[in-house]
């Protein structure tokens, strides 16, 4: 099914954003707006954004798609998923003005804007539920330790290891060098800026404490019902996992009958086979289908 696709612009703090509003075949009370996470623009990775926007509005559920400051075609200085709840609120605002009959919403929310929604959906009054999918929650010791736990052990079980190793190819020196600095990482567990250009965040704000700590308390502080989509083929993931599993507050929260796990094993952070976005698709449909009858938080 074809449905009708809108380009909007709306005023952020006297910068203008960019969206594509993709209507549903008839009126939905609850609409779902997707925040891009990455950095990357309102498309996504391999236009996975495009193709779930489609899928929900073909299923009923108006969605809108944006480019936050500073990313895409969104005009202003880039700021980064821990300080655009002003974008967020920006856009839902848009949303409404556009199709005044949607009443609530759900953010859907890959990588570091799943972390953003988290910050942002108990400020919010509109925000029904939340899509978290492979959330950032890096430390600068939680990545080392994901790296040692899931990276080194799995290439000591490669056989393109051990024949690099042989024929004299495998540079031991910078690997031992590299291995000993995760080390030291995963022992001293202090913040540092993220780095491979893909994050310019700090992974501690103003007063000191880890971003797995933050995104806890937007977790408890909101509400609502939660849906957590994990890629087994994913170090994001992984390092979600192990930064909630050391944590009490973080295994009560996901222990709530309000927050519900999908894993989808064989997929990468992008699901960036159809299949996979497929399945993605269909469990958030059947989950936003069925969010009258999950539970709240206390």
């Amino acid at each position: 099914m074809i449905c009708r696709e809108t380009p909007l612009t709306f005023d952020c703090q006297g910068e203008t954003l960019i969206g594509i509003l993709h209507e549903a075949p008839a009126v939905s009370r609850r609409g779902v707006l997707i925040v891009v996470g990455g950095p990357q623009y309102r498309a996504g990775s391999h236009r996975q954004f495009v193709l779930l926007a489609r899928t929900l509005a073909s299923a009923g559920l108006p969605t809108l798609r944006f480019d936050y400051r500073g990313m895409g075609d969104s005009t202003g200085p880039f700021r980064g998923f821990e300080h655009i709840n002003d974008d967020i609120a920006a856009a839902i605002d848009a949303f409404r003005a556009h199709l005044p009959y949607v009443e609530e919403v759900v953010i859907w929310g890959l990588c570091d804007a799943a972390s953003a929604a988290l910050f942002y959906a108990h400020r919010d009054p509109r925000i029904r539920g939340l899509i978290l999918v492979n959330p950032w929650a890096r430390t600068a010791s939680g990545e080392a330790k994901t790296y040692l736990k899931h990276y080194y052990t799995a290439r000591l079980l490669e056989r393109d290891f051990w024949r690099k190793l042989a024929s004299g190819r495998f540079d031991v020196r910078e690997s031992l060098r590299s291995l000993k600095d995760m080390l030291r990482r995963a022992a001293l567990g202090r913040a540092t800026r993220l780095g491979g250009g893909d994050h310019s965040n700090t992974i501690e704000d103003c007063d000191g404490r880890p971003l797995p700590e933050r995104m806890a308390e937007g977790m408890r502080r909101f509400a609502g019902p939660v849906l957590l989509i994990m890629s087994g083929n994913d170090f994001t993931a992984r390092e979600f996992d192990e930064a909630t599993g050391k944590s009490t507050v973080w295994r009560d929260l996901l222990a709530s009958s309000r927050i519900e796990r999908r894993d989808l094993d064989e997929a990468d952070h992008t699901f960036s086979r159809r299949a996979w976005l497929d399945q993605v698709g269909a469990w958030s449909i059947d989950w936003l289908q069925n969010l009258d009858d999950l539970p709240l938080g206390q």
